[in-house]
């Protein structure tokens, strides 16, 4: 085979940025070619790069992933990092990848385009990445790799705070939306309990009104999608039925068979509805 090394660099830019420029470059000079990318902090070996290389083209469709075994000379930064990252990509996708910080990942020029219309321009690239091929039912294999840290990965341009913001800011920002509805959906619920002493119309009120703001916020704010108002409306009111259905019968178990006190059992349900709102929300609704 014949190998090409492309860089990309931007002093004002970041990691994803830079792929994105070498794969730009890549797609307009070659044709029928296999993608290695590598990160530049001495993790990885050629060897285990050629591995890679040779899976992914028996498997053109396939996003092959190098994956790194857990070590007692892993980082705790990183090890910490891939555990959160790891439980954030099951949650949102349904999907189980060991090792989704890894930076060594080869594919064919198949997934070209994909990989250039995949949105960012720092480290929370290669997270969307995994995201994007989720939800377009691309393959994802990983093979296992060497664990590789030269003095504990200080040469990382990984920033903790910065980038692990851009890696979970979809899900901050629903967390966000979702308790600023939440409040909104506590305290009328409250009220009306207070008020009329009847929990299923109390419930069935708040979820009606925060419902509205959540819906307002998730698609503008959260999501950001481009899908319309009519079909992502109609998408979100069968959601917001059916949580409201399985919402108003826990919250009933819980109230007069498990006898817990009202206010309290509100708060329990909604925390229990939460992570399947998100990964229906993502996924289904506001897809982008």
């Amino acid at each position: 085979p014949r190998y090409i090394k492309v860089l990309g660099y931007d002093n004002n830019m970041g990691k994803g940025h830079a792929l994105k420029y070498a794969f730009q470059y890549i797609s307009t000079n070659y044709d029928n070619y296999v993608v290695v990318t590598m990160d530049c902090d001495g993790q990885h070996s050629i060897n285990d790069a050629k591995k890679l290389i040779e899976y992914a083209s028996n498997h053109e469709d396939t996003l092959v992933l190098g994956k790194r075994i857990r070590d007692k000379n892993i980082p705790i930064r990183s090890k910490i990092g891939n555990e959160i990252t790891r439980f954030v990509y099951r949650v949102t996708t349904g999907l189980h990848v060991y090792d989704t910080q890894t930076g060594l990942r080869a594919f064919t020029y198949k997934l070209m385009d994909k990989m250039l219309s995949v949105s960012g321009e720092r480290f929370e690239y290669e997270m969307n990445v995994l995201l994007e091929c989720a939800r377009n039912s691309i393959n994802i294999y990983e093979i296992e790799i060497e664990t590789i840290y030269i003095d504990n990965n200080k040469s990382s341009h990984f920033h903790t705070l910065l980038d692990s913001y851009l890696i979970y800011k979809d899900i901050f920002k629903f967390f966000v939306a979702s308790f600023i509805s939440f409040l909104i959906d506590y305290l009328l619920y409250s009220l009306l309990v207070i008020g009329f002493d009847k929990v299923i119309f109390a419930n069935v009120m708040a979820r009606i009104v925060s419902g509205s703001i959540n819906f307002y916020i998730n698609k503008n704010i959260v999501f950001k999608s481009d899908k319309s108002n009519i079909k992502s409306s109609i998408s979100y009111i069968g959601l917001a039925f059916v949580i409201l259905i399985f919402n108003t019968i826990i919250l009933n178990i819980f109230i007069y068979q498990l006898l817990i006190n009202k206010f309290i059992a509100k708060i329990m349900v909604e925390i229990l509805l939460f992570i399947f709102s998100f990964l229906v929300q993502r996924r289904f609704i506001f897809d982008r």
